[in-house]
């Protein structure tokens, strides 16, 4: 296989990868958010502690399985987080902005709501994380 043909394989299998272990964040930030509604705790305050721990996981198995970034230095892992978590910020704003729409004032079902932010979370993701925090020197 040519040069080319390995480097569309691999970006290909990074693709792949991110999909599933985005369907794992996602899985857990569904779990956490649910269980926490479930106890009657609001939607806001249910999702933002979602978020913080989907994204912890996400950061681990985005560094390890799917961008394969290597270094454990503090200075870098530091400086990893702080840009991961800042750019999911963004994408947490954008998962508020359509929980809200979707619940508040469009009045869907609370699942309808959550799967669509979701999808929503996980394209922004992958993009985010492809070009602030685990980009190629």
């Amino acid at each position: 296989m040519n040069k080319l043909g390995k480097y569309y394989q691999s970006k290909l299998k990074e693709i792949i990868n991110y999909l599933i272990f985005g369907v794992l964040t996602t899985i857990v930030n569904l779990i956490v958010y649910f269980g926490l509604t479930k106890l009657t705790i609001n939607y806001g305050i249910a999702n933002t502690i979602a978020w913080i721990i989907s994204v912890l996981f996400a950061y681990v198995t985005n560094k390890c399985f799917v961008f394969k970034a290597t270094g454990l230095e503090t200075k870098q892992l530091v400086k990893e987080l702080t840009a991961f978590f800042s750019v999911r910020l963004f994408s947490y704003v954008m998962d508020m902005l359509v929980l809200y729409l979707c619940l508040s004032v469009l009045k869907w079902p609370p699942v309808l709501a959550k799967l669509i932010s979701q999808v929503v979370v996980v394209i922004l993701n992958y993009l985010f994380s492809k070009i602030f925090v685990f980009k190629e020197d």
